[in-house]
């Protein structure tokens, strides 16, 4: 299996640690997704994985209420 990829965006509209669990949930259960870190006060998304589907992941933010916007990959 190719080694797995780091996707980072940043997401804001997160205020407390609710809106991180949230995303942490929510994101990890996505298809591909292996790890997800969230800085609630950066607003920094790290999603590592194989295959990991960037709408999917744009998508299930959105749904959140929250804004996102792609970093580096």
């Amino acid at each position: 299996m190719p080694e797995a990829t780091l996707h980072t965006y940043t997401v804001t509209g997160m205020s407390c640690a609710h809106c991180r669990s949230s995303v942490l949930e929510e994101v990890g259960e996505l298809e591909g997704v292996e790890t997800v870190e969230v800085d609630l006060e950066s607003g920094a998304l790290r999603v590592t994985g194989h295959l990991v589907d960037e709408s999917e992941i744009a998508r299930t933010i959105e749904e959140l209420g929250y804004d996102l916007s792609s970093g580096s990959r």
